[in-house]
């Protein structure tokens, strides 16, 4: 699987912690593994999905867009709290 990242993900990953990472490390392969986990968003955030995981006990969203059967695209993650917003404003 094939796994591209936005610039928007690149900068919230340089500001984890190391016990965070591996948090969205393991997310990340749950969601490599099997890219239909997330939930599938409609309206203006067609074609995105939203993995739920917990980030150093809170929850957090991923979204990701699956760009064919071997490659999906990281966009963000973050608290719920204005995601979904900032997710419009991003959308790649």
């Amino acid at each position: 699987m094939r796994i591209l990242l936005t610039p928007t993900f690149v900068r919230a990953c340089k500001k984890l912690r190391r016990l965070q990472k591996t948090d969205l490390d393991e997310a990340v392969r749950c969601v490599s593994t099997d890219p239909e986990i997330g939930e599938a968003k409609v309206g203006d955030l067609m074609g995105v999905r939203v993995y739920k995981f917990r980030l150093s006990k809170q929850l957090c969203l991923l979204a990701y867009r699956i760009l064919d059967e071997d490659s999906i695209k990281l966009l963000t993650f973050g608290p719920h709290e204005n995601f979904y917003r900032d997710l419009k404003d991003t959308k790649g």
